[in-house]
Order: structure tokens, then C-alpha cells, then sequence
């Protein structure tokens, strides 16, 4: 084994460095939330990466000593072969998949079948109990088709979690959704609530949290521009990404942005970016 992979490694057992990689497979969306860190929106450039790329990072992460895969977008399952893909990687690493979870009608129900018993796990994005409160921040409709998919999900056996993503929510609406999403199969314990992180459109409309580089998990993120400190590092405004947590415009091989990660994490103690609760 070469010496990068031992140190990348060894980093990574004892959480230094976070073990999951995620990867942008596209920046386009159906909808337009408005939080949104990348500007993902019908017709925006895809900037996607190619089911052979992905398969390629998520081998290369495995021998580097990652444990697992993260897989983000735009909208995921706009991705041709997303199902089929999703398959193949978790062959390789186990991989949750963020989704707003609009899509699922009975077509891609049936294709997403392959991954039951699978290591891959659906996170849905359901920010609020009530259809008008949680369409406001994302799409019109976004409630009821949410709310629909993840129990025909979850009856398929394939595991389903939860991200709630709020400036703030209040106990007992807080309680509404917990006891919404348990309704709808999915327990306590795959249910996360995160902040809104203030770039992107949230940046733009005012609100969400400041979050320096030091606040965020160093989880390699990797994208068609390039790899970067975090999932929350590729910002879009007005159709540029931001490079302010831009580590490497190489990503091939793993190892050059895996060792440029580890560089700049340095000494940092396990768990000090855990303050925003986002991982």
C-alpha cells in the first residue's frame, strides 16, 4: 500500500478526517428551493459527472480507506441510470443519496426496486408538518408528493431518511413532524434536522447561518469544477461557483485532493466541526 493511502487512511480511522466522499452527479433540478446552495433550477447547466467517473471515485475512495459514499446534486434521480448506478457503487461502499423525492411515480418506483436490502439509503428532504408552510421554502406541491413516496418507498424495503432543513422550528411543530414521518415509516433514528446555511439563494434572500470553512465538516466533495472542502462548498451565484472552499481542480487521481484535504485539516481535533450539527 503507498504511503498516501496508509496516511489518508489511518486519518479517517481515527476521525480526523470525515469518511464519507460526496460527489455532485449533476446541478440541475424540478424545482427551485429556496435555500438552494446551487442555484439548481430547471435548465441551469448540468455540470454532471458520468456514471463511470462516479463508480471510478468511489473505488479509488475505497482503497484510499473512506467508508462511504455521498451522492448529491440538483436533483439526483433526473441522472439517466441514477437506480442502476446507485447499485453498482453500493457494491463498492455503502452510499445515502439526497432526493427531494418529487419523482417517484410508479416507473421509477419500479427501477429503484433493485436497491431494497441494499446498502443505500434515500434522504428525503421534508422541512415542515403542513403542505403550505413546507411548499413556501421549496415547490409548489413538494408536501404531497413527498409524503406519498416515502411509504411506497419504504414498503419496498429500501431504507428512507429524513432531512429537515429550517432556520428554526418550534417544539411542537418539531413533535407534528416527527410524529408525521414515524407515521410514514421512517423512525427517530433517521430523521436529522440541519440548519440553512447562509450561501447561495439563502445568502441572497438574507437568511440562514455563517458558517466559516472551520464550522463545516471537511467531507471531500468532488464536481465537475473540482474538489472542495465540503457538500456546502460548490455555492452558485448567478451561474459561477465559488472557490472560497475550492481544495483542487484535480480529482483524478483521489489521492491529490485526499492528501490537499488532510493538509489543511492538520491538527484540528476530532469533532470540532460538529458545532452546526450537519453532518
Amino acid at each position: 500500500m503507498t504511503a498516501p493511502a496508509t496516511t489518508v487512511r489511518e486519518a479517517v480511522a481515527r476521525e480526523q478526517l470525515p469518511g464519507r466522499v460526496w460527489m455532485y452527479s449533476n446541478y440541475h433540478c424540478n424545482i427551485a428551493c429556496h435555500y438552494c446552495l446551487t442555484e439548481s433550477a430547471p435548465g441551469v447547466p448540468r455540470r454532471d459527472l458520468t456514471p463511470e467517473t462516479m463508480l471510478d471515485v468511489a473505488r479509488q475512495a475505497r482503497d484510499l480507506g473512506f467508508t462511504d459514499l455521498g451522492v448529491t446534486g440538483g436533483e439526483t434521480f433526473l441522472m439517466p441510470r441514477m437506480p442502476e448506478l446507485l447499485a453498482e457503487m453500493a457494491e463498492i461502499l455503502p452510499v445515502v443519496v439526497l432526493t427531494n423525492g418529487t419523482l417517484f411515480r410508479r416507473r421509477l418506483l419500479e427501477r429503484v426496486q433493485v436497491l431494497a436490502g441494499l446498502p443505500v439509503a434515500l434522504q428525503i428532504s421534508l422541512d415542515r408538518p403542513d403542505a403550505d408552510a413546507n411548499d413556501a421554502m421549496r415547490a409548489p406541491d413538494n408536501f404531497r408528493k413527498v409524503v406519498a413516496a416515502i411509504p411506497a418507498l419504504v414498503e419496498r424495503g429500501i431504507t428512507v431518511r429524513i432531512a429537515t432543513t429550517v432556520e428554526s422550528i418550534e417544539d411542537v411543530e418539531l413533535d407534528r413532524l416527527c410524529a408525521l414521518h414515524r407515521g410514514l415509516g421512517v423512525p427517530d433514528s433517521e430523521h436529522i434536522i440541519r440548519p440553512i446555511i447562509s450561501r447561495g439563494r439563502a445568502e441572497d434572500a438574507g437568511y440562514g447561518v455563517h458558517a466559516a470553512q472551520s464550522d463545516l465538516p471537511a467531507e471531500l466533495t468532488i464536481t465537475a469544477d473540482g474538489a472542495f472542502w465540503s457538500p456546502f462548498g460548490p455555492t452558485v451565484r448567478n451561474g459561477v461557483v465559488d472557490t472560497d472552499l475550492l481544495i483542487t481542480r484535480t480529482v483524478d487521481p483521489l489521492s491529490v485532493p485526499a492528501q490537499a484535504l488532510l493538509a489543511l485539516v492538520g491538527g484540528r481535533d476530532p469533532g470540532a466541526d460538529s458545532t452546526l450539527n450537519i453532518r
